[in-house]
């Protein structure tokens, strides 16, 4: 991927030929902006503070604009350091200036930062874009980041972030698409393009970071940071691939995983970064740790100490190390003892530069102070106002209650309302505030006839008088629920996925009224909502869907968009269902009503809502599925018609189910998907072409396989409702 032609690839290895071991190993290290004086951490420290809510952003701004910090201007002017995290324009110029004019070999830095979902302008977080379905809009939404951050010196983004996810309690399904290995895939391809494609001018792209490799999203218990053990099959097939897919488009780096994966801390897995990243998959980039990644080896009791988790490390195959300053501490010695070769060195080295040079570095390792951004520009804001309308997901509209008249009396109640600092989501970090509109704020600029009353409920108790008037001025109430930013996103697991606080008690209140009640939905996660889902009129999923939020909500809820998105994820009864996703194995006792089934005995096995799933305020019907069986693939078409009264847009998705094979295989697995537009009443035939390659599998050794026999083919709006066609396939 690296695109180097042969001057640039002669410059690397003439600046390797020229390095000392110790300006080498200098290139391994990344330092972090420390903190000093009165406020002592690090920079990360400061970061994790300021994403799970111990401190706010103005709070954060303060912090960086009074407090003593250490850049490490020595450390860069020896050689000593290859990247540092920043986010700063004119320190970035500042540093990079030490590093090309003031060091021996003038190599720049790499200045990398997490930049999870858009960088000023903050668009909704993976899991609510994913709901949109829209490649091209996962690439936009990339390339707007990258351009946004560049432009203040952040030359690497670690994102996206790729991991599977099928336990809503682990907090850091916020940052990734899902739970289906497909979507998560073609979500990873289009980021990378979207971070890493336009190369017209060094200003418009960064480097992309793949991230957690590998498996973290299947952490036990959907604890952060806990152990993680599964087949060569399960690895293969669904965590794996997204990895895969992105490496194929050409990603530049990828970042180690805290966890262990069957006993061996990702850190220090040599088969997965040298066996399967590097030579199975031929990554040509750079893997990176994740923050202290290598000095918890030690905690998870693989290695003796800090030299040894270095050793294994560097070893395995990760060529940068985020944050411990191990590898600057103890490297040097362990070459000139032997228990390092320098070839491992060389090649670690060679990785970086390669992508310092491919990211023109070399040439324009600056910024121009002048091109900053006082305001977003009006074709951003545009853009992450389509994301988050795109994003949203109708799941239920009894009696046909949304969209709400703008001339009804509305009541909005519900902490999260008026909370502009609420919309952005985990791990965004680059915002302001001023740039944020809430829900009320949006839901106001539609309607005069909008009133808020503080009625708590989430982190404050419930304010009876408030609601009571709440409930005399509505003729309908809109109830924003669902959690705060710092209840999702990482170090933020919970063991009960439920409305936290007592929101639900509050929509039990509003209920008695037997007012018309709209719930809207303001999470990062899945949540288990089984009483909401009786009981409420109407509930609308908006997730943090960035600084657009309000407007997005508005629109969708006085009709002015017609809400479009599907679940990226399924939504559990309860709780205790986690982990719970749509593509399980088929079982030999699979649930039923039988008490020797594979089933609860307090609730149904069914989820809530599932993967695929999401209304409209329209009504599509599918008919006259077709498949054909050509040589290297299987033609399908389906006649999908707007039954309903305006005009709307419909995710069709495609799947198959391996009948019989070898191994036991999911119930269904996503192959293809595409967006229709169709007017009220018109009719469309949707054409997908699926190669019989794409119905294979990988068994546990680790191999693919294609074995002929049954399939069935099924198309539809979510993955239980399908039209389905049986085809036998021979190879």
């Amino acid at each position: 991927m690296m695109f180097l032609n042969q001057e640039q690839k002669d410059k690397v290895q003439e600046l390797i030929g020229q390095m000392t071991l110790e300006e080498k190993i200098g290139q391994m290290n990344q330092a972090s902006v420390s903190i000093v004086g009165g406020f002592d951490v690090p920079f990360e420290e400061l970061i994790e503070m300021l994403t799970d809510g111990r401190i706010s952003q103005g709070e954060f701004a303060k912090i960086m604009e009074n407090a003593e910090q250490d850049y490490h201007e020595e450390d860069i002017r020896l050689g000593r350091i290859g990247s540092i995290m920043l986010q700063n324009a004119k320190k970035a110029n500042e540093l990079q200036k030490i590093a090309m004019e003031e060091s021996r070999l003038g190599i720049p830095l790499i200045i990398g930062l997490d930049v999870i979902h858009g960088f000023r302008t903050v668009f909704p977080i993976a899991l609510a874009e994913a709901c949109s379905f829209d490649n091209e809009l996962f690439l936009r939404t990339a390339r707007m980041a990258a351009k946004e951050s560049r432009k203040q010196g952040v030359n690497w983004h670690f994102a996206p972030m790729i991991d599977v996810s099928r336990d809503a309690r682990w907090g850091r399904v916020s940052e990734g698409p899902g739970e289906d290995p497909y979507l998560v895939s073609e979500f990873a391809k289009a980021k990378v393009n979207g971070l890493q494609g336009d190369t017209s001018s060094p200003m418009n792209y960064v480097a992309a970071c793949l991230k957690h490799f590998v498996a973290y999203g299947a952490a036990e218990s959907g604890r952060d940071y806990n152990t993680t053990s599964m087949s060569t099959s399960l690895l293969h097939n669904v965590y794996l691939p997204p990895f895969k897919a992105a490496v194929k488009e050409g990603a530049a780096t990828v970042m180690a995983a805290f966890n262990d994966l069957n006993g061996v801390p990702c850190t220090v897995n040599s088969e997965m970064m040298r066996d399967i990243l590097k030579e199975e998959y031929g990554f040509k980039g750079f893997v990176v740790s994740d923050a202290n990644g290598i000095r918890e080896c030690v905690s998870h009791g693989t290695a003796i100490d800090d030299q040894d988790a270095g050793l294994k490390a560097v070893s395995a195959g990760v060529d940068m190390d985020m944050g411990t300053g191990i590898y600057s501490s103890y490297l040097s010695q362990l070459v000139n003892s032997g228990e390092i070769d320098v070839s491992i060195i060389n090649e670690a080295v060679e990785r970086i530069l390669s992508i310092k040079m491919w990211l023109g570095l070399f040439d324009h390792p600056y910024v121009n102070l002048e091109d900053q951004m006082n305001t977003i520009p009006s074709e951003n804001i545009e853009l992450a106002l389509e994301s988050a309308k795109k994003s949203i997901v109708l799941l239920k509209n009894e009696n046909e209650l949304l969209p709400l008249n703008r001339d009804q009396k509305i009541s909005i109640i519900g902490e999260l309302a008026d909370k502009s600092s609420e919309v952005v989501g985990a791990w965004a970090i680059s915002w302001k505030e001023e740039d944020c509109v809430s829900i009320l704020d949006g839901l106001e600029k539609n309607s005069d006839h909008v009133r808020y009353f503080q009625t708590g409920g989430l982190t404050e108790p419930i304010n009876e008088e408030e609601l009571e008037n709440a409930l005399d001025f509505g003729d309908v109430i809109v109830a924003v629920v669902g959690e705060t930013v710092n209840m999702s996103g990482e170090a933020a697991s919970r063991s009960n996925i439920g409305l936290p606080g007592n929101q639900q008690q509050l929509l039990k209140m509003v209920k008695k009224s037997n007012k018309p009640l709209v719930a809207v939905l303001m999470n990062g996660r899945p949540l288990a909502l089984e009483w909401e889902a009786e009981h409420i009129d109407a509930i609308l999923e908006t997730w943090h869907l960035g600084i657009q939020m309000g407007n997005a909500v508005s629109d969708v809820i006085f009709g002015l968009t017609n809400p479009s998105g599907k679940l990226s994820v399924s939504f559990p009864r309860v709780t205790g269902q986690c982990p719970v996703y749509y593509n399980h194995p088929n079982t030999g006792r699979p649930g039923g009503k039988s008490k020797f089934t594979s089933r609860y005995i307090d609730v149904d096995n069914d989820v809530l809502y599932p993967f695929g799933f999401g209304l409209s305020y329209t009504s599509f019907k599918y008919k006259d599925l077709h498949v054909i069986e050509k040589q290297d693939k299987l033609a399908i078409s389906v006649e999908i018609t707007n039954v309903g009264k305006r005009k709307g847009e419909e995710i069709t998705q495609l799947y198959i189910c391996d009948k019989v094979a070898s191994i036991v295989r999911p119930v269904k697995e996503l192959k293809d998907y595409k967006k229709i537009a169709l007017e009220a009443g018109e009719t469309k035939i949707l054409e997908f072409n699926l190669s019989k390659n794409d119905l294979g599998f990988y068994d546990n050794n680790g191999e693919y396989k294609l074995e002929s026999g049954d399939f069935i083919v099924y198309v539809g709006g979510s993955s239980i409702d399908c039209l389905k066609h049986e085809i036998y396939i021979n190879y």
